[in-house]
């Protein structure tokens, strides 16, 4: 199992919307060939940084596997306006939380 860990900073004027654009969007995700969960976090000390950690059954599932589809840019596209920088992006292999 893959962890997709993305790191999303939020203008901190748009936050709830962005809460929302989000809500609009994550059916995109949800349907993905090999998607296994998400969670969308919220920082506590840094309220603007959100973390969406994503599991999928392998690395290949996200990348070529979603990041290559037509439903990722839309994903994308319904989240872009949100961010005050460049989301990052990075995966850790692990097993369920117990």
């Amino acid at each position: 199992m893959i962890y997709e860990i993305a790191l999303l900073p939020v203008h901190k004027e748009q936050i709830e919307t962005f809460r929302q654009a989000f809500a609009e969007v994550a059916h995109l995700l949800t349907r993905a060939k090999g998607y296994l969960g998400h969670m969308l976090a919220q920082g506590i000390e840094t309220p603007e940084r959100f973390n969406l950690i994503v599991r999928w059954a392998s690395l290949e599932d996200h990348t070529p596997g979603f990041e290559a589809s037509d439903d990722h840019q839309a994903f994308m596209q319904g989240l872009e306006a949100y961010f005050s920088a460049e989301p990052q992006v990075y995966h850790i292999e692990g097993t369920a939380f117990a």
